[in-house]
């Protein structure tokens, strides 16, 4: 079984989550939808929406599902016209083959993953699409790689995410793979702000945070990359893995 403690601490910081965490690439949500136009797509563990108002500006529809309160409450505010519904990943309120296309914007891993897949299985028509995303960020740029050790941030690289996920059960056909790059720009404040959104963060003692915001602002200060600029550029690694139901 999952632990979900972590994955339910978000609902506190939801306003900052969706202020702060990055979008997905148009090019990475198009691929993860290819072939399908006008679809009835899932977004399981919406979050706040920020995957589901990206399917939708592509004109698909869109019924997000979110176990936390907190967060569907936010994707209301952010997302106009749109309602989470409540449920998780084990337990879809939706009827059989009542969806074109599955997506999970990084939270898959959070799934117990044998019930998941059952149920993704029971929800998605034959032929229909299962794709999860991740925003990793790319800590091949040393001053990433730091901020990820001293946040705590946790982020796997893509070719690890891709060596965990060998199948998504017996009734999906082979995962298929896509790599994407993009950056997201932020102030100094905002990548605090980011980081106070992470699990680590959010669960942490509050020595630990005054820890993590010490050693971030002497990063800031002191790496060359980082000293004295109003914006920062941080890059990511989008991975979407694909596979189709039988």
């Amino acid at each position: 079984m999952v632990d979900h403690t972590h994955a339910l601490s978000f609902g506190a910081a939801a306003s900052d989550y969706d202020r702060f965490r990055p979008r997905y690439p148009d090019a990475a949500v198009r691929w993860a939808l290819d072939g399908l136009s006008e679809a009835r797509v899932v977004d399981l563990a919406a979050g706040t929406g920020i995957l589901t108002r990206a399917v939708l500006a592509l004109g698909h529809q869109v019924v997000p599902v979110e176990p936390d309160p907190g967060m569907r409450a936010q994707l209301a505010v952010s997302t106009p016209g749109t309602t989470a519904l409540a449920g998780s990943a084990e337990a879809v309120p939706l009827p059989d083959s009542a969806a074109d296309a599955v997506l999970v914007g990084t939270a898959y891993h959070w799934f117990d993953r044998e019930p998941a897949h059952t149920e993704m299985a029971r929800v998605l028509r034959p032929g229909g699409t299962f794709a999860p995303i991740w925003n990793i960020r790319d800590d091949s740029v040393d001053w990433v790689a730091e901020l990820g050790r001293i946040a705590h941030l946790g982020d796997k690289s893509p070719r690890t995410v891709i060596g965990e996920y060998a199948d998504f059960g017996p009734e999906f056909d082979a995962i298929e793979q896509r790599e994407f790059t993009h950056r997201t720009t932020l102030t100094p404040d905002q990548l605090l702000g980011m980081v106070r959104t992470r699990s680590y963060w959010l669960t942490a003692s509050t020595e630990d945070q005054r820890r993590v915001e010490r050693e971030l602002a002497e990063l800031l200060d002191t790496h060359p990359a980082l000293v004295g600029r109003d914006t920062i550029e941080l890059p990511y690694r989008t991975l979407v893995l694909r596979a189709r139901r039988r």
